[in-house]
């Protein structure tokens, strides 16, 4: 192969490297929200066997003045800082933050939320983020 053909299918290569992983993810249908990534009960991606220590579990409880408690639960060790749930986070109906609570993997020996909300009806969405197996989300109707 003469240098000349050398070059044109090294830049062919590259080219080809940029453009074709872009036009690939492009393909895909990743839902409309912030990082655009999430596993669910339903859709666990590459993380199949991990739902049932990844996905939040939500409860809800009625208190009084009007406000509403959410306990979130993800049933997940907390391994220090090899592997553990580094926060839940609340987002509204229009997955819009509304607050999170982040974990000490040292401190916190399991990963449990108190969220309070007031005024607010409409689906909750939790996310769930693990420094391993990325973020899960669930929701719930209040």
């Amino acid at each position: 192969m003469d240098r000349r053909s050398f070059i044109q299918l090294a830049t062919l290569s590259g080219v080809a490297g940029v453009i074709g992983p872009q036009a690939v993810v492009a393909s895909v249908n990743q839902p409309n929200m912030a990082g655009g990534l999430y596993y669910t009960k339903d859709a666990p991606g590459r993380w199949h066997k991990k739902v049932a220590g990844h996905l939040p579990r939500i409860s809800k409880q009625n208190k009084p003045e009007g406000k509403i408690k959410l306990r979130v639960t993800t049933q997940h060790g907390m391994q220090a800082f090899d592997h553990y749930i580094v926060k839940h986070i609340l987002l509204d109906k229009d997955f819009k933050f509304i607050t999170e609570n982040m974990f000490d993997p040292k401190k916190d020996k399991v990963a449990v939320s108190d969220f309070y909300l007031s005024s607010y009806q409409g689906p909750v969405y939790v996310l769930s983020v693990c420094n391993k197996h990325d973020t899960w989300m669930n929701f719930l109707e209040v």
